[in-house]
């Protein structure tokens, strides 16, 4: 391994550490170094927060002049909540820096790397590259489409089940496997349920211990028939409920959602798929980054119809129910055929307590990309 990449793994390592702190801000990571020595690093730990090159610069001091700067991402060159990155740089006086990737945010755009050519430093781009478009494919993604990263989540059975033929779900999966929904709900914006599961098994969809963000609970719910019961409704003042329904809602239901705490929004569309598009491009527009949807089976096949799941976390519970009538994960129209099949190329696969935990992103198959 070369220097540059070696600065660069550690740069990319720092950066992860800033998973659902940061957001809908990059997560970046940044190192100061002379040949193999780490003279400063950093990395953006809170959205609003000191960026990453900052934080390296302050520890290194002095020594920055000269020195070689490695980052994740292009530095900014605009003020946003916190000064420009670049101004900053040129004022240390590197010698050269190396960043991983470009930023696609307008503000920046290759603009930030102009910005310290022109001054006469050295700037090396792509190290790294693949290793950051990924652990950023949730920002780019918003940046790039105006979209959420959606992320699919579900438990089921040995043969495919989600639920006893009487509809009986829980619990399906053992507690290991439930502390690693929670720590997932702790890190993206918003948790989305059909209104079928929602009545079904009545969840809170909060996050148990609190994670670094407090999600937003979203229930797709087209006549806003959620029953003023419901854990959502009743929690609705003490963590955000969002409730989206379809245009010809009676008012009546509006209402009375809207006064116990709940938003209430209005999607325009005919179908179930048109409503849901709708849902995600104003996610989008909240800057929400990290959607993660628990069922049920319509709102899964709904998403991958429209290829819009990006990554998937499964837990299989070693258990049989059968039954021709009990839900299975996916609904919708489906593919015809096998080679149009969503995979997952480097699936990770984890035993929790006797539960065989898979997950990762997927790809879509070469005649649809």
């Amino acid at each position: 391994m070369d220097i540059d990449t070696w600065h660069m793994d550690r740069a990319l390592e720092l950066a992860a550490r800033g998973q659902g702190l940061v957001e809908p801000n990059p997560m970046v990571g940044c190192v100061m170094a002379r040949g193999a020595e780490i003279i400063g690093e950093g990395w953006h730990r809170q959205y609003g927060g000191p960026h990453a090159e900052i934080e390296a610069l302050r520890i290194a001091g002095p020594r920055a002049a000269g020195a070689t700067l490695y980052v994740t991402l292009e530095p900014c060159c605009h003020r946003g909540k916190t000064p420009p990155c670049t101004e900053a740089i040129l004022r240390a006086g590197p010698a050269r820096v190396v960043v991983a990737q470009r930023d696609p945010f307008p503000e920046v755009a290759g603009r930030g790397i102009a910005r310290l050519e022109a001054a006469g430093i050295a700037v090396e781009v792509g190290v790294c590259e693949a290793e950051a478009r990924r652990l950023n494919a949730p920002y780019l993604k918003l940046v790039e489409t105006g979209r959420p990263w959606v992320l699919a989540k579900w438990a089921m059975t040995l043969d495919g089940k989600l639920a006893t033929r009487t509809g009986e779900s829980r619990w399906i999966s053992g507690p290991a496997s439930r502390e690693v929904v929670h720590r997932l709900r702790g890190r993206v914006d918003a948790v989305v349920v059909g209104l079928g599961t929602a009545a079904r098994d009545d969840p809170l969809l909060t996050t148990r211990p609190l994670g670094p963000r407090t999600a937003t609970r979203v229930v797709l719910d087209s006549g806003a028939n959620l029953p003023p019961n419901a854990q959502l409704v009743r929690t609705a003042r003490e963590s955000p409920v969002l409730v989206a329904a379809g245009e010809t809602a009676a008012p009546a239901r509006r209402q009375f959602l809207a006064e116990a705490g709940c938003e209430v929004l209005a999607l325009a569309g005919t179908s179930h798929a048109e409503r849901l598009d709708a849902l995600l491009a104003e996610l989008g527009r909240r800057r929400m980054t990290n959607v993660l949807f628990e069922g049920g089976a319509r709102v899964f096949g709904t998403l991958l119809d429209a290829r819009a799941i990006d990554e998937v976390h499964v837990f299989l519970a070693p258990k049989l129910l059968g039954g021709a009538g009990a839900l299975s994960p996916v609904a919708g129209l489906g593919l015809a055929a096998m080679a149009d099949a969503l995979v997952l190329p480097s699936p990770k696969i984890e035993i929790l307590e006797g539960d065989v935990y898979v997950h990762g992103r997927l790809e879509l198959p070469r005649s649809t990309q």
